[in-house]
């Protein structure tokens, strides 16, 4: 499946770029659970999706797709070595995938961003 990308160069233009539907609500929440956990992280563009960064680079991407939000952060299993932080959703190596039928209100994922961030901060290889 191709991603949806926006031809944007700000944070400010890519929201703007996203349809109101279930997707932009879900990307939302998600972004503000990475603005809440790491308020010292710049967000901006990269790759054409929301990204976030430290001094070292970048930590997460943030873009909604066809049929799910996706969180791209490094590798998962480095994160979340038990895998118990993000049961119930999909997941690649470094892909979270929401769906129209994931609430994230009902999931660990804000748990599992400030373990990212915690790992980062601590020096930790998080990469792929």
């Amino acid at each position: 499946m191709r991603s949806m990308q926006y031809d944007v160069s700000t944070p400010e233009e890519y929201l703007t770029a996203l349809e109101d539907d279930w997707r932009r609500r879900t990307l939302m929440q998600i972004r503000h659970l990475i603005q809440t956990a790491g308020p010292q992280l710049r967000e901006g563009i990269e790759y054409k999706m929301l990204c976030y960064s430290d001094t070292v680079g970048s930590i997460f991407h943030l873009n909604a797709q066809k049929n799910y939000v996706s969180l791209y952060v490094g590798n998962i299993q480095k994160i979340d070595a038990e895998g118990t932080l993000l049961q119930g959703l999909s997941l690649g190596k470094g892909c979270i995938r929401f769906k129209a039928k994931d609430e994230v209100d009902g999931t660990q994922i804000a748990r599992f961003i400030e373990q990212a961030i915690n790992l980062r901060a601590a020096g930790e290889d998080i990469e792929c």
